[in-house]
């Protein structure tokens, strides 16, 4: 059975860091790829970055959000304890939303994780 569990979201001061996890379970990472997905109040879902746990090769979709990620979150993967990491550095308010992991072949989403509460505020 594919699950799929977030950790690491909190509230933390804007220009602070967090590190995000999503630990898979009930599939292998060297097959698949793995998506980080936000959802801000009043919005719809969208992705962040997405990396291939076979080669490694990361992705950011053509969105203006993802575009003003670049530089500042970096998405990795550790095959051996099957979980994919978004490191999110320079927080800002902006970057406030639910953050979700999914997987599934090139990036298109099909399971998902049950998401992690990311709050940037002073």
């Amino acid at each position: 059975q594919v699950q799929l569990v977030e950790s690491g979201g909190g509230l933390v001061q804007p220009g602070g860091s967090l590190r995000l996890s999503c630990l898979a379970s009930g599939f292998t990472l060297d097959y698949y790829a793995i998506g980080w997905f936000r959802q801000a109040p009043g919005k719809e879902r969208e992705g962040v970055s997405c990396i291939s746990g076979r080669s490694g090769r990361t992705y950011y979709p053509p969105t203006h959000y993802a575009s003003s990620v670049k530089g500042r979150f970096t998405i990795s993967s550790d095959n051996a304890k099957n979980t994919v990491y978004l490191q999110m550095n320079s927080l800002k308010p902006e970057d406030t939303a639910v953050y979700y992991c999914a997987v599934g072949p090139s990036c298109v989403p099909k399971s998902w994780g049950q998401g992690t509460q990311v709050t940037i505020s002073s």
